[in-house]
């Protein structure tokens, strides 16, 4: 019987083995087998622009309007961050820009910028503005604050969702 049991055993972890080094080699749990995960870039150039929704957050002292947003896993977006305050504002969210696919950042009138990761974006005050292309790529409730002295202790933090 013991020896029956240490077969048993035996093989239940070879096994376990076998499947963590398929997932290993895979890359990427749930990618088939040899296939490699898709990158921010495949994502974006696979998203469809043209059916692009656009969000728009205005942002003053100590807010930001609206407070929560609801984004979709796939969906083409342009988030637009304007400034309408007195003062410069951050909009930090480093957990959701890493749950994003970037497209690019548009300064109007100024130029884009093309990056795979940013950390917070800054606009400056009476008007400054960013437009954040991008497509949601890993769903989850992620926090969005001002970093700039007590905003965030003042109120000026809000909440975003990728369903």
């Amino acid at each position: 019987m013991a020896i029956r049991a240490k077969r048993v055993m035996g093989a239940a972890i070879r096994s376990g083995l076998c499947g963590l080094a398929m997932a290993v080699a895979g890359g990427f749990v749930g990618t088939p087998l040899g296939q490699a995960a898709p990158t921010n870039a495949d994502i974006v150039k696979g998203a469809d622009w043209k059916g692009m929704q656009t969000v728009k957050v205005e942002i003053k002292e100590h807010s930001y309007g609206p407070k929560e947003l609801v984004f979709e896993v796939g969906k083409a977006y342009k988030l637009e961050l304007r400034n309408v305050g007195e003062k410069p504002h951050y909009f930090t969210a480093p957990e959701f820009y890493k749950a994003i696919a970037t497209r690019k950042i548009e300064a109007a009138k100024v130029g884009e910028i093309k990056v795979p990761y940013i950390d917070a974006l800054e606009m400056m005050p009476n008007g400054g503005q960013l437009d954040l292309y991008f497509v949601p790529v890993t769903k989850g409730t992620y926090e969005v604050f001002c970093t700039i002295e007590d905003h965030r202790q003042q109120g000026m933090e809000g909440k975003i969702t990728i369903k």
